[in-house]
């Protein structure tokens, strides 16, 4: 098991990796596992990139991203104008049913609203727009809606675990609540856990998913 010092180290050491980060605007705090992130960065995409880079590394339980957006000059738009490029980039998507989704800017902060009949173009529209300029942040509060019962969605889900040569199925426990789906069991690695989280998403009329698998590193 690592100390809270080296997964610090890990992380900062991470952070250097990533092209687009300035690793010197980010500092890193661990405390039982649970990584803080905080300090400032020009856009969002360093925002998801530094996240991403903190969950990479060996024995990190959570993080905590505190990053603050703080746009370089001349960077920063008027919320109609992100409206606007956001209502333009939506349609642009064959796979989003932009019709279906309504769109709300304040001060930068994108809230993604409506119904849609599959995960997959939820996830589709946050991350058409997440990268756009003068966006600090997005709340994608898009609903599924149920297409399919709960059995066929657990079957469909165990299959998908079956297929997919990331990890052991077997470990894998699934349930169903209604149109949410509960994981239990346990994972390799935080890649293996991920996996599985997608593949709970991928079946039609899922809601929710509750993750309850823990990683075990041995």
């Amino acid at each position: 098991m690592k100390t809270d010092s080296e997964i610090q180290k890990n992380v900062m050491d991470e952070l250097k990796w990533e092209p687009i980060l300035n690793p010197s605007e980010i500092g890193v705090a661990v405390h039982n596992g649970v990584v803080t992130l905080s300090g400032y960065v020009d856009n969002y995409a360093k925002k998801i990139a530094a996240e991403n880079a903190a969950w990479r590394v060996k024995g990190v339980q959570a993080v905590a991203e505190e990053l603050e957006v703080r746009f370089l000059a001349g960077e920063k738009l008027p919320d109609n104008e992100i409206a606007e490029n956001i209502v333009r980039t939506l349609k642009w998507h064959t796979t989003i049913p932009d019709e279906q989704i309504r769109v709300k800017v304040t001060e930068g902060w994108v809230y993604l609203e409506g119904e849609v009949d599959w995960n997959f173009q939820k996830e589709a529209a946050f991350n058409a727009i997440r990268f756009l300029q003068g966006v600090k942040g997005v709340s994608n509060l898009i609903v599924v809606k149920p297409r399919v019962n709960t059995n066929v969605v657990k079957d469909n889900i165990r299959k998908a675990l079956e297929r997919n040569a990331d990890f052991e199925a077997n470990n894998i426990k699934v349930e169903t609540l209604g149109n949410k789906v509960i994981l239990k069991g346990k994972t390799r690695s935080r890649v293996e856990k991920n996996s599985a989280e997608r593949a709970a998403w991928s079946a039609p009329g899922v809601m929710a998913v509750e993750d309850l698998l823990v990683i075990d590193y041995n």
